[in-house]
């Protein structure tokens, strides 16, 4: 009795039986995977002898022979990607002393001093604290006005500890949930660090004494802005 393959042809080409089917009939999932070969320093082409005056003394053939059909389906391989996110430029509007206003987060609609550009592209700004509530913090230009009204601080007495490591949160140890755990409920929120507390003092008070200097200008900062029925912020001058 001549055997009968499990997987024969319907058509040239087409199997009756799928990969993946073929895969489940011959149980391949129960096999342990063989393990991992050592990669051998095999040169891609080697010089074979051949026989004969007039054929020369070898030629040079490949190593591992090219596969004799084409695969079925075209393998995807992934795109090699040559951009690199860059620092973004700082708007020639913009300089040390500038009064912004927030468009986006928490404090939208605030105005606040900028203080210097970061290396990640963020803008350092300050409310200050004291006039309007808002603390040091890192925003995207995109979402700022530059207004024309400039606040004249001295760039060098600015701590160069406010970097971007200075806005870095400390990584939590994760910690297997149990049911102990999910009744005590939100865990009380840590007070600000110490020096964090000193370097936003100490921030606030150059920038509270350019702008002692100027009159109604804290009333300006303390501020928000909002626009009334009918304004447009396109036509305003800012």
């Amino acid at each position: 009795m001549v055997h009968k393959p499990r997987n024969s042809l319907l058509a040239a080409g087409v199997s009756k039986y799928s990969r993946s089917q073929v895969f489940a009939k011959r149980a391949l999932y129960k096999r342990k995977p063989a393990g991992t070969a050592a990669i051998s320093l095999v040169p891609p082409m080697q010089m074979v002898p051949i026989n004969g005056a007039k054929n020369g003394e070898g030629r040079l053939i490949a190593t591992d022979k090219a596969p004799r059909f084409y695969a079925a389906e075209d393998v995807a391989t992934p795109k090699k990607n040559r951009k690199h996110a860059g620092v973004a430029k700082l708007r020639s509007g913009i300089v040390p002393g500038t009064v912004l206003i927030l468009l986006a987060g928490r404090y939208r609609g605030k105005r606040v001093v900028f203080l210097k550009q970061l290396e990640s592209g963020l803008l350092l700004v300050s409310g200050p604290f004291k006039v309007n509530g808002v603390p040091l913090k890192r925003v995207n230009q995109a979402y700022v006005i530059a207004t024309s009204t400039k606040v004249d601080i001295d760039a060098s007495k600015i701590d160069a500890q406010l970097n971007d490591a200075y806005f870095a949160r400390p990584k939590a140890a994760k910690k297997a949930a149990t049911e102990e755990a999910f009744f005590e409920g939100e865990k009380k929120k840590e007070p600000l660090a110490e020096n964090k507390v000193a370097l936003q003092k100490a921030t606030d008070k150059v920038i509270l004494e350019a702008v002692a200097k100027v009159e109604h200008l804290r009333q300006y900062l303390s501020a928000k802005f909002s626009l009334s029925k009918g304004q447009a912020p396109h036509a305003l001058s800012f």
